[in-house]
């Protein structure tokens, strides 16, 4: 029905189409407007209307309803900045109480006798005063916004049942003492649901809208600016980084950015080629689920919580809502969450623009984080090169605030920016590019000498990506997955993790994790050589017995011959009914190596072609990423390298999952614990004997 054909007195009905109406650009021009002159009079709306192709009537409504909200957002920024000066002081105030635990008293040298801060009476007063805060300022925003605000929605409720971890007769050593407190959660596995935030209400389309065509005019300006914005770093890698002093004076916000002196802006930039079409790229990003895909080890979580316009054939002018939790696949750093508008645009023929922005105000809230993450206007610009490449320019750009300290392993490659900078999201695009294209030429026949079909080697592709993908999410530090601390005489800290599983593809019954991050002083290269060879594995793998492997079958997917999947089997082994499935992978960025045991009736159905979803994998393995210090280098040391120059080193994350009952309903005990524990620390110990790297 057109606009004109609505009843007089349907006010509601012409709001709404008013909406559908207004496209990104029309509004740019109208806050253009605004900015110049809040209230037009009736020959400036007569020409917006001719200039737009709107009504008049929709002009003078359209400037009422921006005025309203211009209120409403001064309000809301005001209470923005109150709640953060509060969170300031709350997170001063649990700093000194963490201080205080360290005291020691210089009379005996033990800890003070002092009043326990952490009672759980004084928890709960503190609990409730805050909440009577938080339910002041949605009351006072409600008054301004016209409309019941949603605050931020309370944590899933979780059945915790405490684990019968009494030692005993074992001995407290390997645990650390005679029971060791640690908690199972029901429901911590991938699938665990969570409350997205709230849907986009109709008065906030028009905003969000603007706020999504502002982002991509700043993002297509530092996608093409010149080394005025962006710092060349070195020649090899080809990465840059922004320069935000000039960044400040060229894209000032209006009234004046303030930024705290504990905010640690992230600005990098980096292009390269891609080994798929343009339209294909758009693909990937416009759908949550293969934007996971591509980025296991960079995307723990991605839900599309609203589709605010649903372009052509869900690409050019579409423009989405999206919720995103980016982790580094260890336990010990914590996850980023994001709530922000995706547009994506078609600026020319073979040229697409994707733009990212956080949404301001009350929607910025991120729950149960460790951290406040704002993304400023980030993105890509994809232009089609018409020979089967796509090239891909990547801005990434975030206003990060450290609400806890970072763990030290990680803080130069978190503080630097690559851990989460455009280098990191664009070689993981190359190398997923690359993988999903070996899996489309396996479709053509050729020999094999191990007479595995190309259906076969699809579907141990299908299955090796499951595998890998099960095996980041289960090291993912989100505040849904809790990592307990192992105490321990032994040099590795490990942290274990629970769940009851009974997802199709795993294991039925509590599954247990166990990981270590730990430095060795090697180029990641070397790192990623040695656990991928077969050959070497018996030095390594305690579950091998010293007893060598051997490779059945080999699957290329990638120009490094390091990325690839292999079948792996033991030779002169008693479980001869086991087999070992293994995907290695390596970019600019890292290294995986992940593997998991199938038995031979699986693998013969793998083999076969037929479909491996139901195929259960228990997946462990290896996260190797370069240590981000100044002035080493992943590649090896040079040989013109100075005195000064730091030797190469990296950060290995070992990750073992065992199974430690079949019935979902059991419970863990301390001899599990035991033998997760000794697991990692014998397999950190070989690894760093074979590398010839110090005890500690």
């Amino acid at each position: 029905m057109d606009f004109g054909d609505e009843p007089e007195g349907s006010d509601s009905q012409q709001r709404r189409k008013r909406y559908h109406r207004h496209t990104p650009r029309q509004i740019q021009q109208l806050e253009a407007m605004f900015k110049e002159c809040p209230h037009p009079d009736e020959n400036q709306r007569a020409a917006l209307s001719r200039e737009l192709g709107l009504e008049p009537r929709q002009i003078k409504f359209w400037f009422q309803n921006r005025r309203t909200q211009m209120k409403a957002q001064h309000e809301r920024a005001d209470n923005c900045f109150l709640r953060a000066e509060n969170d300031k002081i709350r997170c001063e105030n649990i700093t000194m109480r963490e201080a205080l635990k360290n005291i020691i008293c210089p009379t005996c040298g033990g800890p003070p006798v002092a009043e326990d801060f952490f009672d759980e009476q004084k928890l709960r007063m503190e609990n409730a005063r805050l909440k009577e805060e938080l339910d002041r300022v949605s009351s006072i925003t409600s008054k301004y916004l016209g409309r019941p605000f949603t605050q931020m929605p309370p944590m899933p409720t979780m059945s915790i049942s405490s684990l019968d971890l009494s030692v005993g007769g074992l001995g407290g050593p390997a645990l650390g003492g005679p029971s060791l407190d640690l908690d199972l959660l029901s429901g911590c596995s991938s699938g665990m649901s969570f409350q997205m935030p709230a849907p986009v209400t109709e008065m906030e389309r028009p905003m969000m809208a603007e706020m999504a065509a502002r982002a991509m005019d700043e993002l297509i300006r530092l996608a093409q600016a010149g080394e005025h914005v962006w710092v060349k770093g070195a020649p090899s890698d080809g990465q840059e980084t922004l320069n935000v002093a000039t960044y400040d004076s060229l894209f000032a916000k209006p009234g004046g950015a303030f930024r705290p002196p504990d905010v640690n802006v992230e600005g990098s930039r980096d292009s390269g080629l891609v080994f798929t079409s343009a339209v294909a790229l758009v693909d990937v990003f416009m759908d949550t689920n293969k934007w996971m895909e591509f980025f296991p080890g960079i995307v723990s979580r991605a839900h599309t919580v609203d589709v605010l316009v649903n372009g052509l054939g869900g690409r050019s002018e579409s423009l989405i809502m999206m919720y995103e939790e980016l982790h580094i696949m260890t336990p010990v750093v914590p996850t980023r969450e994001f709530s922000f508008l995706r547009y994506c645009k078609q600026i020319e023929q073979g040229l697409w623009a994707i733009a990212d922005v956080s949404l301001e105000g009350q929607r910025d809230a991120h729950y149960g984080g460790q951290s406040r993450s704002l993304r400023l206007p980030s993105g890509c610009l994809i232009a089609d090169m018409s020979n089967g490449y796509s090239k891909v320019t990547w801005v990434e750009h975030m206003e990060m605030e450290q609400m806890l300290p970072i763990n030290v392993l990680f803080r130069n490659l978190v503080l630097s920016g690559a851990a989460f900078g455009a280098h990191r999201w664009l070689a993981a695009l190359q190398r997923a590019c690359e993988r999903f294209a070996s899996l489309a030429s396996l479709g053509v026949p050729h020999h094999d000498p191990a007479g595995v079909t190309p259906e076969g080697k699809q579907s141990m592709m299908k299955l090796s990506q499951r595998m890998v993908s099960s095996f980041c999410a289960s090291l993912s530090s989100s505040p849904l997955q809790r990592w307990t601390l192992l105490s321990g005489t032994t040099d590795v800290s490990v942290r274990v993790s629970t769940n009851r599983s009974s997802d199709p593809g795993q294991p039925n019954g509590v599954v247990l994790s166990a990981a270590t991050s730990i430095w060795l002083p090697v180029p990641c290269d070397h790192v990623f050589a040695f656990v991928r060879d077969e050959n070497a594995r018996s030095q390594w793998d305690v579950l091998s017995h010293g007893n060598q492997v051997q490779e059945v079958s080999r699957i290329p997917n990638g120009s490094n011959p390091g990325n690839c999947i292999s079948l792996l089997r033991g030779l002169n082994s008693s479980q001869n009914s086991m087999l070992i499935l293994q995907e290695s992978c390596t970019d600019a960025s890292g290294s995986l190596v992940v593997y998991s045991p199938i038995d031979i009736p699986a693998a013969n159905v793998v083999m076969s072609g037929e479909d491996p979803s139901s195929i259960p994998l228990l997946p462990s393995g290896f996260a190797i990423l370069p240590d981000g210090r100044p002035g080493s280098s992943s590649a090896g040391p040079s040989s013109s390298a100075g005195p000064l120059v730091s030797p190469p080193g990296c950060v290995v994350t070992v990750a073992f999952q065992i199974l430690v009952s079949s019935l979902p309903s059991s419970r863990l005990n301390a001899e599990s614990i035991a033998t997760v524990n000794s697991l990692i620390g014998t397999t950190v110990q070989q690894i760093k004997a074979a590398l010839h790297c110090p005890g500690h």
